[in-house]
């Protein structure tokens, strides 16, 4: 227990999904942490959850492609607490319907990479700044991609594009720390399919939701979708002093999905 005590974090996408389970169990494991997230209602119900339980944690309203608002977040977050050290930058979006590549829009194409690729961009560049500030400086920037940044699958292009994105953009930030000797570690996490409000949205769209899932369920290598916590889980190690040796990583969460 308290495998980050002392530490402070900020989860974006916080209010659901895998975002919501990375700031029940970091605030579980000792960390002061704020939720952002743009669904206020959500996210005050699990700041709620987490002071229940005796946990420390904040929430804001926050768009992350707004880079007004990143800066105004850290802000917040130096005077609530004094600084930072951990970000896991969860906040995402998906496409609306498959698409085969000459019928892709450009409105939609920046849509998904403005927030999934732009955001984490935004977000990295204002965490690092922070953590830099902090006394001492010991960050984590976790930033959460996708089994589909690692592998393509038809009719997703943008969001193939995006994922891969964060994946390569994160490794360059772990590169560029490491050679500066700023002690920011920066990794990325790729969960395959996993039981979340985004991925039921996929469900519904499939037509029958029982058959849905059972789609879903057979994707998996391992017979069953992922659940946030398991999510959690690996952004805990990544987040911890344990992993101090990790950087530029990319850890595959995903029942053996892209095992295949």
């Amino acid at each position: 227990m308290e495998r980050v005590a002392g530490k402070v974090a900020i989860v974006s996408g916080a209010a659901s999904g895998i975002g919501a389970a990375c700031a029940r169990l970091l605030a579980e494991e000792g960390a002061k942490v704020l939720l952002v997230d743009l669904n206020d209602a959500a996210g005050a119900q699990v700041v709620a959850e987490i002071e229940a339980k005796g946990g420390v944690a904040a929430y804001a309203h926050h768009d992350v492609t707004d880079e007004a608002s990143w800066i105004d977040q850290m802000a917040n977050i130096k005077a609530m607490f004094g600084g930072l050290n951990i970000a896991v930058n969860c906040a995402g979006t998906s496409v609306t319907k498959l698409t085969y590549p000459t019928d892709q829009t450009l409105e939609e194409w920046h849509r998904i990479n403005r927030i999934n690729l732009d955001g984490t961009f935004l977000a990295t560049k204002h965490e690092l700044k922070l953590m830099q500030e902090t006394t001492p400086v010991v960050g984590s920037i976790i930033n959460i991609s996708s089994v589909l940044g690692i592998v393509g699958q038809p009719g997703i292009a943008a969001y193939n594009a995006s994922k891969g994105g964060v994946r390569l953009y994160s490794k360059s930030v772990a590169l560029s720390c490491a050679k500066e000797r700023v002690n920011v570690r920066v990794n990325t996490i790729h969960p395959g399919f996993i039981h979340t409000p985004l991925l039921e949205q996929s469900i519904i769209r499939y037509g029958d939701v029982e058959e849905g899932r059972k789609f879903y369920d057979n994707l998996q290598p391992i017979g069953r979708l992922g659940q946030p916590e398991d999510i959690a889980m690996g952004a805990l190690y990544l987040a911890s002093d344990e992993a101090k040796f990790v950087t530029g990583a990319e850890l595959v969460i995903d029942g053996g999905y892209t095992a295949q």
